[in-house]
């Protein structure tokens, strides 16, 4: 069971990315599916997440209106697209997987991956 999260660069602020999730050795769908940052010196922050099933989205109200949480279920992947994106966004992302709902709490969750860089600078 392993989670991969990708997609991570520099950009440009306005700049947009898209952040994958790819999920192998069980169904993403099956899953609570969200998107975590940590910033350097700070602790880590909840930024986005998907439900199971009926795919309701949850977002932090920093990212509101730029960020998109969204599944491809052919492809076992989550992504996040990013836009508007700027320098209070760099940050380490991880996705993380829970047999549940989505939760605000990083306990509840099953699964993490290793996490992609995402750095915003002119």
């Amino acid at each position: 069971v392993q989670l991969q999260a990708s997609g991570g660069g520099l950009v440009r602020p306005g700049g947009s990315l898209r952040l994958s999730c790819a999920g192998s050795g069980f169904t993403l769908d099956y899953y609570a599916i969200a998107w975590f940052r940590q910033a350097p010196g700070k602790e880590r922050e909840g930024v986005s997440c998907i439900n199971r099933g009926e795919g309701r989205t949850h977002y932090a109200d920093s990212v509101k209106g730029r960020f998109t949480i969204s599944r491809d279920n052919a492809k076992n992947t989550v992504y996040l697209q990013m836009n508007n994106l700027q320098p209070d966004d760099t940050a380490k992302y991880y996705c993380a997987a829970e047999r549940g709902w989505c939760s605000s709490s990083e306990s509840m969750y099953n699964f993490w991956g290793r996490g992609t860089l995402v750095t915003v600078s002119s």
